[in-house]
């Protein structure tokens, strides 16, 4: 007889849900759970995780299936499952108690034992089902534990105590000064002694996209130095989309490579990563005209909109990294499956892709493009646009091969942060590259989250899965998503995508403002937790202290709001004397600062929308590289507008015109594409 589901049945997260029907008697995190463990007096075993990650699959097929382990864990224990996308709040504070206990090292699946009032006493990551290689497996970490609970409760206590001490210092501000130019030098000394110089990105293997770094990157060589920056960005960029990390025949970006050449991925993709990314090429693209940058960016919005769009409008947030339960299998090729999809033009598709009988991961081949097109042309005795045209007819073959294997699992629940990353992507993608399907996918992203991820008094939620919306929104939340509709409307979007962004900016000041400074990750009415965290470092995503500040000054400029301009600068100077210290690890934090420190170019629009003098200026300034700018639009058909931006702006004897602005004062406007870039102060190339 099979086992009736156990308390996970009814959640919305594809990860919980994963987890239905296991034998572990798991809870959702909630007041169910932690009274229980106080009734019993039993320490809380708390598994956080999410639904793409390989080791947390791993770990549940060896340790949560098994009868033997489960029947441990529920008589020891409060057993609780987190999905870490929809609770930052509780992965946050358990994970910097892992890295605490665990020498800096951290990872999911993430395995931590607290008191019944939420103190961690032990943690760690993946668990093996027995002992290997001295260390003890799961079972083993089980039966200690309950040992010690039930012989040396006090000890455990005490370390529950003194953690949680080290977990609410560490959440205190850092407050002081930074000296941008110091600490911009001190930067780019620092990436240049980890940079890669073979295959681009820092340090060693795992390699993580350094969306953010890339950026800050591209601002430092914008103002002007010994040409380091602009290389390791390119080089960098070059190698990430060229590698295996980069799905060649789908699109999108996996989550990271394993090894230095950005070959191996791990195999799940996330939405967050690919609109970091994708911003990254955007601008690369512009910095550089590079048309490579431009390919690799189209690439992966049109599979953002081909594959991880909800029939309703928003963004899904995962695809897993195994299928059929093999890490990569949907992904790889043998030589003999381009064959078989490909025909005669098989040998060009795998001279190009480095598919090879051999293979070059575990004997098959992961798709990356390491050569030269030219060439593997030359090899066949073609001219690169033959090459180029016979290539792009593979690759569409190749994808639909794909299509007949089984998927990997798709988490399709909608989070307002990520889509509001995915927003501000989609619609610079609009603004760069020319493409109103980028546009319209942003405002149906946006016009979706605001309908159905907002309450009726404007406060954001978290989570949406099949009509269901649920929990708290965070700083995260509400500063990416800001920030996005503020992209959407400086693309070309509505009035009301800037309204709404100015909504959630007021909102940020009333609900997650601190007293000595910077921005709690939880509002003032969230769930009271062990700690009320608070962080100004970048991780995954940019810090949303950061991003948040970002918001505001961007909005500041927009209307002339001193008072946002300050609070913008507060929550930076919170961290100030960290940033100072360790500016790799503030690359947000920092392109805020300079953008306060520079001032935006302000530019301002006029002209119909269906105007092709407008277009035309629209996608010249859009042509460049301007990373601190702002920009309005106003056409004359509407009311005169009271904004300090768009006020006294009018056409010129009839024509389009584009107004450049510091601090609202303008020069004479442009209505000629020749002249925008001497206007925007770039050498035009």
């Amino acid at each position: 007889m099979a086992r009736p589901p156990n308390r996970l049945a009814g959640a919305t997260s594809p990860y919980l849900l994963q987890h239905a029907d296991n034998p572990v008697d798991w809870f959702p995190w909630g007041e169910e759970a932690l009274a229980r463990a106080r009734t019993e007096d039993k320490p809380i075993l708390l598994s956080i995780g999410y639904s793409a990650c390989h080791w947390c699959h791993v770990m549940a097929h060896e340790s949560f299936e098994n009868p033997s382990i489960a029947a441990q864990m529920n008589a020891g224990f409060v057993c609780v499952k987190v999905d870490r996308e929809e609770r930052p709040d509780l992965d946050d504070i358990y994970m910097a108690a892992t890295m605490a206990m665990n020498h800096g090292q951290g990872g999911w699946p993430m395995t931590v034992f607290l008191t019944p009032d939420q103190r961690p006493f032990f943690a760690g990551t993946y668990f093996p089902p027995e002992d290997r290689h001295g260390r003890p497996g799961f079972p083993a970490i089980l039966r200690r534990i309950a040992e010690l609970w039930r012989d040396n409760r006090p000890a455990l206590e005490r370390v529950g105590a003194e953690l949680t001490t080290h977990l609410r210092q560490a959440a205190d501000a850092s407050p002081g000064p930074v000296d941008l130019d110091a600490t911009f030098a001190r930067l780019l000394d620092q990436l240049t002694g980890t940079f890669d110089p073979i295959w681009g990105g820092f340090g060693h293997a795992p390699k993580f996209p350094p969306a953010t770094l890339l950026r800050l990157l591209l601002i430092l060589h914008r103002g002007g130095n010994d040409g380091r920056a602009l290389h390791m960005v390119r080089r960098t960029l070059d190698g990430m989309g060229r590698g295996g990390m980069y799905d060649q025949i789908g699109g999108g970006f996996s989550r990271y490579a394993t090894d230095d050449q950005w070959l191996v991925p791990h195999f799940e993709k996330m939405l967050y990563d690919n609109a970091l990314l994708t911003r990254a090429y955007l601008e690369g693209y512009q910095a550089t005209g590079d048309p490579f940058y431009r390919r690799i960016a189209t690439e992966v919005l049109d599979y953002i909109l081909r594959e991880m769009t909800a029939p309703e409008g928003g963004f899904y947030s995962a695809t897993d990294a195994d299928s059929e339960g093999v890490e990569g299998k949907f992904f790889v090729w043998t030589k003999a499956e381009f064959e078989a999809a490909l025909g005669p033009e098989a040998a060009l598709a795998a001279a190009w892709y480095d598919v090879t009988e051999m293979g070059n991961w575990e004997g098959q081949s992961i798709p990356r493009t390491p050569r030269a097109l030219g060439d593997v042309a030359a090899e066949f005795g073609l001219d690169t646009e033959e090459a180029t045209a016979r290539l792009a007819a593979a690759r569409q073959r190749l994808y639909a091969a794909r299509l007949r294997r089984i998927p990997p699992g798709l988490d399709d629940k909608v989070l307002t942060s990520w889509n509001g990353l995915m927003i501000g992507a989609m619609a610079e993608g609009a603004r760069v590259l020319g493409e109103p399907r980028y546009l319209e996918g942003a405002a149906r992203a946006a016009d979706f989250v605001l309908a159905e991820l907002r309450d009726a008094d404007g406060r954001l939620l978290r989570s949406w899965r099949r009509g269901a919306a649920h929990l708290n929104g965070y700083l995260e939340d509400y500063a990416f998503l800001g920030n996005g509709l503020l992209d959407l409307y400086e693309a070309g979007g509505g009035e009301r995508h800037l309204a709404a962004a100015q909504s959630l900016a007021a909102r940020i000041l009333a609900d997650f403002a601190a007293p000595d400074g910077g921005l709690f990750s939880t509002s003032a009415d969230h769930e009271a937790l062990l700690v009320r965290h608070r962080e100004g470092h970048d991780g995954a995503v940019p810090a949303a202290n950061a991003a948040a500040a970002h918001l505001l000054a961007r909005l500041a400029a927009h209307d002339g709001r001193d008072d946002w301009r300050a609070a913008a600068e507060s929550a930076l100077e919170a961290w100030g004397a960290v940033i100072a210290r360790e500016p790799r690890a503030f690359a947000q934090s920092l392109v805020a600062l300079d953008f306060l420190r520079e001032g935006p170019l302000e530019l301002a629009f006029v002209g119909r929308r269906d105007d092709a003098g407008l277009t035309a200026l629209l996608h010249e300034v859009a042509r460049h590289f301007v990373p601190h700018r702002i920009i309005a639009h106003h056409d004359p058909a509407a009311a005169d507008s009271e904004r300090p931006l768009l006020a006294a702006k009018t056409l010129v004897d009839g024509h389009a015109a584009l107004y450049v602005c510091r601090d609202f004062a303008c020069r004479a406007p442009v209505t000629r594409v020749a002249d925008v870039a001497t206007a925007l102060g770039i050498s035009n190339r």
